[in-house]
């Protein structure tokens, strides 16, 4: 069978960050590598779901009131005016939102804009589409946007960029003054905005998430893609949207009909319950999660990890390997998955620029989005390296 594997299959590779977790569990290692909650969801959204099953909500299915709810949000949040009946989009989760979302617009040979590092479904998703990524790099350790750099690579060619903020893997929000930069660059040149904004109920510090599509000039030119996945620990469920115009809408409507047809209905229904949320559950994610990252930041500091740039949102630390490690981001993670059985995710995945930066191969991500237990267990494995001194090559 392998002979007969498309091109596009055989340039496909397993991710690594699946397999680390898979080795995590082979292992019995603590899995601080993939981006889910190891603790449980909401027990009301929860409760909603068993209900709907319940209740015989199991068929195919379009919640319109997913889309009513999304449409008030949009307007209360960020001031903007959405046909809940045309506009949105529900699909299975924000990844096949943000699939379809490129299937919708790109043509072969069209050239997307990525800022690097990044999420590494985004290039997948623009290749099947017969894209073509052009990565924009981000200034470590502040990851910093520079303007000219980014205008510089915009062409004639260029019909979307890409905007994930809060950022995976660095945890930045992009600034008012970074969105309207871009924004400029996409009125310029004419391009669309696909936005992942999955994170956007989880900034620290005072943070605010904006999406650029409340820049003037923007709306009409953006396709906004998120999910509950993140805000409410229930990856797995797979809901997710794109709002759009309404032609994007329908677009992106279709092809997920012809690919997947409909979300999961009784979770479509418990979506429901999880938007009638009060606004102290989000504040107090966001408290929850800041206590998780601060104490994730202190544990990775205190075995010589460098972190010059605290994450302002999602649930990632970005950590640069200590000064005087030899080791390649990889050969560290190998090295402490087998010394301390603890499994992170090595940064070079999400690079794809210019591979001669020796930054590239100098960053770990570490998920700090688990129960404290977890935690605690991880920062039990790095105290015993150190009271040990068990393994020079990983603790300085």
């Amino acid at each position: 069978m392998e002979g007969k594997l498309s091109s596009v299959a055989k340039n496909f590779t397993p991710s690594p960050i699946q397999e680390l977790s898979q080795l995590a569990q082979r292992c019995n290692a603590i899995n601080l590598a993939e981006g889910f909650p190891d603790f449980p969801a909401p027990p009301c959204i929860k409760e909603a779901a068993v209900s709907a099953i319940n209740n015989d909500f199991n068929q195919y299915r379009h919640v319109q009131g997913i889309c009513d709810q999304l449409a008030l949000k949009m307007k209360k949040t960020h001031g903007l005016d959405v046909n809940p009946l045309t506009d949105i989009a529900i699909c299975c989760g924000q990844s096949e939102a943000f699939a379809a979302a490129i299937f919708s617009i790109i043509n072969q040979g069209d050239e997307v804009l990525l800022f690097d590092p990044c999420y590494e479904t985004y290039e997948g998703c623009i290749t099947l589409a017969g894209g073509i990524p052009v990565y924009v790099a981000l200034e470590p350790p502040q990851w910093t946007l520079d303007p000219e750099k980014l205008m510089r690579s915009f062409t004639s060619r260029t019909k979307a960029i890409v905007l994930n903020s809060p950022h995976n893997p660095t945890g930045k929000v992009f600034s008012r003054d970074e969105l309207e930069i871009i924004a400029e660059g996409c009125r310029r040149w004419d391009c669309v905005a696909i936005t992942d904004e999955v994170y956007e109920y989880i900034t620290y510090d005072n943070q605010k998430h904006e999406t650029i599509a409340k820049l003037p000039g923007m709306q009409e030119r953006t396709i906004i893609t998120s999910s509950l996945s993140k805000t409410f620990s229930v990856t797995g469920w797979r809901i997710g949207w794109a709002i759009a115009p309404a032609s994007a809408a329908s677009a992106i409507q279709n092809i997920h009909i012809r690919i997947t047809d409909s979300a999961p209905a009784p979770f479509q229904e418990a979506a429901l319950t999880a938007f009638r949320s009060p606004i102290e559950y989000f504040e107090t994610l966001r408290g929850v999660y800041e206590l998780k990252r601060d104490f994730c930041m202190k544990l990775l500091g205190s075995v010589g990890f460098r972190i010059q740039f605290k994450p302002q949102g999602s649930l990632f630390l970005f950590a640069e390997l200590p000064k005087d490690c030899l080791l390649s981001d990889v050969e560290y993670v190998e090295e402490l998955i087998q010394q301390a059985g603890v499994v992170v995710v090595p940064g070079r995945g999400f690079f794809h620029g210019n591979e001669s930066c020796k930054y590239q191969k100098r960053y770990i991500r570490v998920a700090f989005c688990k129960s404290e237990a977890t935690l605690n267990a991880a920062a039990q494995k790095f105290g015993e390296l150190i009271n040990a001194k068990a393994c020079p090559k990983i603790v300085y």
